[in-house]
């Protein structure tokens, strides 16, 4: 094995910030950072670039939901749970003098804070109080914090912006029987009406995204060409004027408009990597930044318009936020990235690949070698499994996939069928087929490395988070002569029991993806892993939170319990850890990340 470059404790402390959001007048941005230790709530002066610290403890210790300002730019308002169980209580925090105020005290529903009314007297919020998510109000002026439903639909509705004048406010949900279906609304802000006003076609997912300041156009997205394409929605008249090539080549999401709804920023979506796009609203002509490679994510409009705040990151390069000036095209550099006593020349570059798979298609993914393979060196490999599935891996920074590869490990990370980013079709050409196509796609991916001449096709694992524990557990027991190790973490191995025990949202999420648990039955017990537990032959590690209210804590359970009936040896067959410090993952928490580097480094030295 390669002498480690990248010390594990160190990189897993590197300080990360999270959530950066302006404020309402454009001259501060608040955002999470963790470079005490644990994440707290800092705020920046973007005239004076003073930086200051607004929590000591209060912040939520692993960041699952965000934060907004209020109007007058005097609190922000933060979702926090216990202990990464996602139950979300919210929180006011005073910037002058420092108070944090609970809100509410709910310990069994979640809480998003949503857009703060412009009254600045009420905010819009997404909770599951009344059973599925849907919008509420939350008033901020009185004592009590009354709350009243805006939306009561059976699908779960997300709450968007308020419209300039706040009669109404934007939110995505669905009533078609069509579970992929997602059509954009309008409520009044006393929940007396609510508007379909954006629906291109059944079945396409189309939502608002940002309102023009003249109150008759919105920001939209619909995938209904196939690919997710940005446009203006005018309101009046109900015509949508589509922007950019509106090829098959990419995926692109409408952001914000600029205060003076000169401009709309949005996010392209191409080959695994992210940069934005400006449209000049009066003519939709196209204005690409000049940005380094890599990804670029949560634009914003700050400082009258003048400048774009842009996180941005690459295979190299560790995050960092950026003021660009759209006068000029200079970027400077608020947040650098830091890397400790890291040499970031040790880190490697990606590389962007496609193979083939068992039906003709090639599946995109990424891959990472380690530095310096010697000629004629056999190297263990990893094929890693994103969650969702409706996600990606992307051309960003990967802290995982530099410290496996810093220790000897080829790793490929494949946006396998299910992953966003690639067009509706691939997207959705795993519904009802968890465990189907795209285990096969997986499958090819370890032959792919197989195939490699600087790879050792006996030393092939998988590893992965939520979907991506899943796809371990499932790939481990449905393909028992492919890999020769399994790490799945917060994964699912009954989908049934799941179901049972799942949040609404979370259960109309899964009925979305694969059907009805009772018309499906046959379909669901296939893709369930602890029914195939007997063919298990790959050495486990299994790692779960008992917190988490996504992959429950039971997921593990029943799959351990399982191999102990089979006969199979704890220690020996497969390693078992729950935390119950934890939820879904370490959620950003710098000793769970810790832990989590230490326990995958130690199994797979052992292992493979």
């Amino acid at each position: 094995m390669v002498k480690e470059r990248i010390p594990l404790e160190e990189l897993a402390r590197l300080p990360n910030f999270a959530a950066v959001t302006p404020s309402w007048s454009g001259d501060r941005i608040a955002f999470y950072w963790d470079k005490t230790g644990r994440f707290e709530l800092y705020v920046m002066d973007l005239q004076t670039r003073e930086v200051r610290q607004l929590t000591d403890g209060q912040a939520p210790r692993q960041l699952r939901a965000g934060f907004v300002w209020t109007r007058d730019d005097r609190e922000i308002i933060f979702a926090k749970d216990h202990q990464g169980d996602e139950q979300n209580n919210l929180f006011k925090l005073e910037l002058a003098t420092g108070r944090v105020i609970q809100m509410n005290h709910d310990p069994k529903t979640q809480e998003y804070a949503g857009e703060v009314h412009p009254d600045n007297r009420r905010m819009a919020v997404m909770s599951n109080r009344a059973g599925q998510m849907n919008v509420f109000v939350l008033e901020l002026a009185s004592e009590n914090h009354e709350w009243k439903q805006l939306t009561r639909f059976k699908a779960p509705a997300f709450a968007g912006r308020w419209s300039p004048d706040g009669r109404w406010l934007a939110f995505a949900s669905n009533e078609s029987p069509n579970l992929k279906n997602q059509d954009g609304y309008l409520v009044r802000d006393d929940g007396s009406e609510v508007r379909k006003v954006f629906s291109v076609r059944e079945g396409s997912q189309d939502q608002i995204a940002d309102w023009h300041p003249d109150g008759v156009h919105v920001a939209v997205t619909s995938d209904a060409s196939g690919n997710n394409r940005p446009g203006i929605l005018n309101l009046e008249t109900g015509e949508v004027r589509w922007l950019g090539p509106g090829t098959d080549q990419a995926d692109e999401y409408a952001g914000s408009f600029s205060k003076s709804g000169e401009w709309l920023v949005t996010l392209r979506n191409q080959d695994s990597s992210i940069f934005p796009v400006l449209y000049r609203v009066s003519t939709g002509e196209e204005r690409t930044l000049r940005l380094p490679g890599g990804m670029a994510f949560g634009t914003s409009f700050v400082l009258n318009d003048t400048k774009l705040l842009i996180a941005h990151s690459s295979a190299r390069r560790r995050p960092e936020l950026l003021l660009y000036d759209l006068q000029t095209d200079a970027c400077e550099v608020l947040l650098p990235a830091e890397y400790g006593s890291i040499d970031p020349a040790v880190f490697v570059e990606d590389e962007y690949v496609r193979y083939p798979t068992f039906d003709g298609q090639q599946v995109p993914a990424i891959l990472y070698r380690p530095r310096d393979v010697a000629p004629g060196a056999r190297l263990p490999a990893l094929v890693i499994v994103h969650g969702g599935p409706t996600a990606q891996f992307f051309r960003g920074f990967d802290p995982y996939a530099q410290f496996l590869a810093d220790r000897g490990y080829v790793i490929l990370q494949p946006n396998i069928r299910g992953s966003t980013g690639y067009g509706t079709a691939w997207r959705d050409a795993n519904l009802k087929d968890w465990g189907g196509g795209d285990l096969e796609d997986v499958v090819a991916g370890a032959n792919y490395l197989k195939s490699l001449p600087y790879v050792d096709p006996e030393r092939v694992g998988i590893f992965g988070g939520s979907f991506g524990g899943f796809m371990s557990f499932i790939a481990v027991t449905k393909k028992p002569d492919v890999f020769k190790v399994g790490v799945p973490w917060v994964g699912i191995t009954d989908l049934h029991l799941l179901y049972e025990e799942d949040m609404e949202h979370f259960k109309y999420y899964l009925r979305q993806q694969m059907g009805d648990p009772e018309k499906d039955h046959a379909l669901w017990r296939d893709r369930s892993a602890v029914e195939f537990a007997h063919q298990l032959k790959a050495k486990l590690l299994i790692v779960h939170g008992t917190n988490d209210p996504r992959c429950p804590i039971s997921q593990a359970r029943v799959f351990r319990d399982r191999l102990l009936q089979l006969g199979k040896r704890e220690g020996e067959d497969f390693e078992y850890h729950e935390f119950g410090d934890e939820g879904h993952g370490p959620g950003g928490d710098i000793q769970g990340k810790i832990r989590t580097y230490r326990l995958l480094a130690d199994f797979l030295e052992r292992r493979l």
